[in-house]
């Protein structure tokens, strides 16, 4: 497995330090495969290091409580600072207390999680100040050619587009076999997980729901246009309960949403939000006849590539006209437009028309999988394997 340096430099840092160290992101994502670089990394001074991982059966039936998680780290570590590495540690019954307790007593401590309740607001209300949050993400497109050429295989550009980037698929040689390894993942990140930590009742509602949300990333949706959607189906469904499965979505780190910033009102708009999925084989494989929504797919890639870069995204409207993303990191602010091509003369039109009347400040910025450059006077364009090799805009 590839070295995955873009998060191991931002922990590092935090080696020694008593702050508990929390790495999080979505199932499947690498986290443990990045806590096993870490703890590798320190043990070329150490020995004085314990791993725990809870989804293993042998681990989790014998520490099952906080009392029990601290009373095994005293018997079993060395004197002197030792490094403590809980994977999945949310999956015991008092992890936080244990936590705070341990990171009191010379220890280094590092937890994983896939649920971001590890950074609920009664969490880290106790914790103020006691810990560092880094979040994992599927591989980006570097990280794919990367992992690709260390396993003898070509990185394409379409199969991202396609199939996205957890990392395990990579491993598999035939198309049927990644596509029952990403179903099975669906299966359980998605809809098994959530069911089951939110005893939820309504389930073919909710499996309704989120077949929806994810066929449809890279859209402007609201509460009530789900509803609507639902209600043809499915009666007595209200939008508090929407509100509440979508959350759990989030929780879970299957979609994410970004807010809508007006032109006019210069201000984020809260009624209307713009949902991503965490990788866009969540779209894909709700796909019937391998008719694949590339121009959705695309646009969400941008979204995720940018974010890995560092940048603070929000939907721009201009003056009624959406300009996909205003993407901003430290003094710097770009407008990004993305589609799939502009090669057609109205698509040409219509994409560059939206960045009409926006400040001269700002860099404005189109990206397309064209391979002719379009660029112009006022507008770069970036063709999406050029983009996709990109460490900023």
């Amino acid at each position: 497995m590839i070295q995955r340096e873009h998060y191991i430099e931002q922990v590092r840092p935090f080696y020694e330090s008593d702050l508990i160290k929390i790495i999080t992101g979505i199932r499947r994502c690498g986290k443990s495969v990045i806590m096993e670089q870490i703890m590798r990394e320190i043990g070329e001074n150490t020995d004085n290091i314990i791993y725990l991982n809870f989804e293993d059966k042998k681990v989790s039936a014998n520490i099952t409580d906080a009392e029990k998680l601290i009373s095994y780290v005293e018997e079993n570590r060395k004197s002197g600072k030792c490094y403590l590495f809980f994977d999945e540690v949310q999956m015991i019954d008092g992890w936080q207390d244990a936590c705070k307790t341990l990171r009191l007593y010379d220890n280094s401590l590092f937890i994983t999680g896939s649920n971001s309740k590890l950074l609920s607001g009664e969490f880290t209300k106790e914790l103020s100040g006691r810990y560092v949050a880094f979040r994992v993400r599927p591989f980006v497109y570097k990280e794919i050619e990367e992992y690709c050429a260390e396993l003898g295989k070509e990185a394409s550009v379409t199969d991202y587009l396609v199939w996205g980037g957890f990392p395990k698929r990579f491993e598999f040689d035939s198309s049927e076999a990644q596509n029952r390894y990403l179903n099975d993942l669906d299966d359980t990140i998605v809809v098994n997980d959530l069911i089951g930590r939110h005893k939820i009742r309504k389930e073919s509602l909710f499996r309704s729901l989120v077949n929806f949300i994810l066929r449809n990333n890279s859209r402007i949706l609201s509460a009530n246009s789900i509803r609507d959607y639902i209600v043809r189906e499915h009666t007595g469904c209200s939008v508090n309960t929407i509100m509440k499965y979508i959350e759990y979505l989030k929780e879970a780190y299957i979609i994410e949403s970004i807010k809508q910033y007006s032109a006019k009102t210069k201000k984020e708009l809260s009624y209307y939000s713009k949902i991503y999925d965490a990788d866009v084989c969540f779209n894909s494989i709700r796909c019937m006849n391998n008719r694949f929504d590339l121009t959705h797919n695309l646009e969400n890639i941008v979204y995720n590539e940018l974010v890995y870069m560092g940048y603070e995204i929000y939907v721009y409207n201009n003056g009624g006209k959406e300009i996909d993303f205003i993407a901003i990191k430290e003094t710097k602010q770009y407008y990004v437009q993305v589609a799939y091509s502009v090669a057609e003369d109205k698509a040409y039109q219509r994409e560059f028309s939206a960045f009409r009347n926006t400040d001269n400040l700002s860099q404005k910025i189109i990206i397309t999988n064209d391979d002719i450059d379009y660029s112009t006077s006022v507008v770069r364009h970036i063709r999406l394997k050029d983009f996709l090799k990109m460490e900023s805009l």
